[in-house]
């Protein structure tokens, strides 16, 4: 499991910059980790990740993606962190009867060396997750995103970075928590590293007693054209019901769009089965409004649309245990042509220890 450190606009970047600089040299301004206990276990290093299989049928085409996607944690001592991901993923299609054909690819989303300098702030060099929202980050595994299928604003905020990462969090009060994450990300051609040459920053606030966390996040590449991006989310997680609302906003020179997105889970209503509170019920509505430019194809596993479009999804999942569930989604693409997509698959979550408690 990743560490935790969560996830005006001018002035950001130069507000975090200055906190940054008294966490890390100016240790004694803040307090520090406690000492050990006496009856501390090493940690092991684990072997987690989820793998699933979805058919997607898109427009008169049939699709079937199976993948898997793993994750490895190598704790070192007390404060450092080696941890990757890798995706491993096949995509086979068929349109019109014809015999299925594709190819399985691999993706390196992230290696990096995490240092937990102190309780405000953790450093992370090498390839990571590029902060720019939530969606990249948080939602996008298999087993935690509600809808298979991903927002069609996803190639705005997704990507990977090759560089250096500040991140961290502290109390503003005893009401509310500040979260943040600056970095600075190379320039990289290679396909399995490819990363674009810029700065970027992510602020958050959560309000802990009605469990809502508003942020914004902002991004500079440094390529010839200097272009900008700007990202707004928003999370909200009701005390006394169990439902998710989120909801995120992005534009860049490639264009712009949000998504708002509910789920709901039946597990609070009494006299119902087994079956019905295993059951979550996903909604979303979003919309993208294409740019200026256009988004080079890499040939990745996403794409934006070619033009203004506006989509809604439904969902149901059905959680069969602790780690697996089902899921099935509609979905009405309303651009210059129109149709429907279905999918329906399955999404397992897994952990293991790779060396025996304790650190034997």
């Amino acid at each position: 499991m990743r560490y935790l450190w969560k996830d005006q606009v001018r002035r950001w970047p130069h507000l975090a910059l200055f906190i940054l600089v008294c966490v890390c040299f100016f240790p004694g301004t803040v307090p520090v980790l406690a000492a050990q206990s006496v009856d501390y276990e090493r940690p092991v290093p684990i072997l987690t990740g989820n793998a699933g299989y979805f058919t997607t049928y898109d427009n008169g085409t049939n699709e079937l993606v199976p993948e898997v996607i793993p994750v490895l944690l190598v704790p070192l001592e007390d404060r450092w962190l080696i941890e990757s991901r890798a995706e491993f993923y096949g995509g086979f299609d068929s349109s019109k009867g014809q015999p299925y054909g594709g190819e399985v690819h691999k993706d390196l989303d992230y290696l990096q060396a995490d240092y937990i300098a102190n309780r405000y702030l953790t450093v992370t060099a090498g390839r990571f997750l590029t902060p720019f929202g939530i969606y990249n980050e948080r939602l996008y595994p298999i087993w935690i995103r509600d809808l298979n299928q991903v927002p069609l604003i996803f190639p705005i905020e997704s990507g990977s970075s090759d560089g250096a990462m500040l991140r961290g969090g502290f109390a503003l009060s005893s009401w509310a928590n500040l979260n943040y994450a600056t970095y600075f990300s190379s320039e990289e051609t290679n396909t399995t590293l490819e990363s674009n040459r810029g700065f970027g920053t992510r602020t958050g606030v959560f309000f802990n007693r009605p469990r809502i966390e508003i942020g914004m996040s902002w991004r500079k590449e440094l390529a010839d054209e200097r272009h900008n991006a700007i990202g707004m989310h928003f999370a909200w997680q009701p005390p006394p019901i169990p439902l998710n609302l989120r909801a995120e906003y992005a534009r860049s020179e490639y264009g712009s769009g949000y998504w708002v997105e509910g789920a709901y889970r039946f597990s609070q209503i009494h006299g119902w089965n087994q079956v019905m509170r295993r059951t979550e019920l996903v909604g979303r509505m979003q919309q993208y409004f294409s740019g200026a430019e256009k988004l080079a194809d890499s040939g990745g596993k996403y794409s934006l649309p070619h033009g203004d479009t506006q989509q809604p999804d439904f969902g149901l999942n059905y959680y069969l245990k602790d780690g697996l569930k089902a899921s099935a989604s509609y979905a009405r693409w309303l651009g210059k042509h129109n149709w429907n997509t279905w999918t329906y698959g399955i999404a397992w979550r897994f952990a293991m220890p790779l060396a025996r408690l304790g650190g034997q």
